[in-house]
């Protein structure tokens, strides 16, 4: 932390300095239409700035309510840029004028720029920014090698400013235009392929193994509560972290997959055993990427693996599909089930933009994050001590 500030910048930074969201246009105010038709145009993908997912989440998930849109218009009047924000108070408790990208669940905050005006997509999003009174802008789970961070390097080098990648990491993906099986060979090997087959045909002592993908509005209700009760029933349950285990997140995922699923943008899979579900994902599609949000399994069946033998069926599905290039795991860095099976790797990070040249209170903003990104893992570390202290002693 060569860059620590001035403890009287932070001060003179007060409560009513720090950016106010209402000097931006709240999300829900963005018109439906335009919106869509950006992420149609979008230079990167993400489908979760898609309308139909971050307006549920907007409108009810835990703590993601209430967004406001940094949006950059065209001298049409066509929307080409947008990025859900909020103050950066709301996030890391400190009263500094910086904005950061609205976490949309599904941890990917690229925001929506126009394939054929990026540059000036970008400018303007960094534009209204600085005259909403921010300092900075935080992208937390950024693509960092795509053409949306292309774009904002170029707009930053307009006014000699560059970003500042505070962590990066990297994050598992599918090439879903080779062909599967030569994938799975090569990423699991003869040896762990036989034993995969092995917990199969021993699962098929419960009833026939099937894969299911439900895919419209009716079918993807119904598997969605699948989904919810195996999600609920495993150790996201236990820690009260379960989506249906809170009103406002249920009504989000209910709401945000039935909209999907009305533009074939939103698949559930489920892996059964005759009429047991034993594993259930589900996969946002947004142009042609997808994206794996989430998985639950019955843990009553965990010896025969059922997330990985779900994965290898969705690995198969998606490489059989000429509309899908790649998968975004989105899981977390070294995820123990989906690292070993999807060995693509892209870059990700928490990216720190600057808005204004040698602005002392930008120095504050970058200490600010650094300085809760050490607590946040100094508290992570020691919850996870004494959770493994409570294993060994059980």
């Amino acid at each position: 932390m060569a860059e620590l500030a001035d403890q009287a910048v932070i001060r003179r930074a007060s409560r009513s300095d720090a950016t106010d969201p209402h000097a931006l246009p709240a999300l829900s105010d963005v018109a439906a239409g335009q919106w869509r038709a950006l992420a149609k145009r979008a230079i990167e993908a993400n489908g979760y700035y898609q309308p139909e997912w971050e307006l549920a989440v907007n409108a009810s998930a835990r703590g993601r309510t209430g967004a406001a849109a940094l949006g950059a218009v065209s001298d049409s009047g066509q929307l080409i840029g947008l990025l859900p924000v909020v103050p950066m108070q709301r996030v890391y408790r400190i009263p500094l004028p910086a904005l950061v990208a609205a976490e949309p669940y599904g941890t990917l905050c690229t925001p929506l720029l126009d394939r054929d005006a990026a540059e000036d997509a970008a400018t303007g999003l960094l534009r209204q920014a600085r005259i909403s009174g921010a300092h900075a802008l935080i992208v937390r789970t950024m693509s960092l090698e795509g053409p949306a961070m292309t774009a904002i390097e170029a707009a930053l080098a307009r006014d000699g400013l560059r970003p500042r990648v505070l962590h990066a990491w990297q994050r598992a993906t599918l090439d879903a235009t080779r062909d599967a099986d030569d994938l799975l060979r090569e990423a699991l090997g003869a040896k762990k392929l036989k034993e995969l087959r092995r917990q199969r045909y021993r699962l098929a002592d419960h009833g026939a193994v099937r894969f299911a993908v439900a895919r419209t509005p009716r079918e993807v209700a119904s598997a969605l509560e699948t989904f919810l009760a195996l999600e609920a029933g495993g150790w996201k349950g236990r820690r009260g972290t379960a989506l249906g285990q809170h009103a406002g997140d249920a009504a989000f995922i209910r709401r945000a997959t039935s909209a999907l699923a009305e533009t074939g943008s939103c698949e559930i899979v489920t892996l059964h055993a005759g009429e047991t579900p034993l594993a259930g994902g589900i996969v946002v599609r947004h142009q042609d990427r997808a994206f794996f949000f989430k998985i639950g399994i019955d843990e009553r069946f965990a010896k025969f693996s059922p997330g990985a033998q779900l994965t290898l069926d969705l690995t198969r599905h998606l490489c059989a599909d000429p509309a899908i290039a790649s998968v975004d795991s989105t899981a977390t860095p070294g995820h123990p089930m989906i690292d070993p099976i999807w060995r693509g790797r892209f870059a990700i990070g928490d990216v720190l933009i600057p808005l204004r040249r040698r602005d002392p209170l930008f120095a504050a903003i970058h200490a600010a994050v650094i300085m809760h990104r050490l607590a946040y893992d100094a508290a992570r570390g020691a919850v996870h001590a004494i959770r493994n202290r409570r294993r060994k002693s059980s």
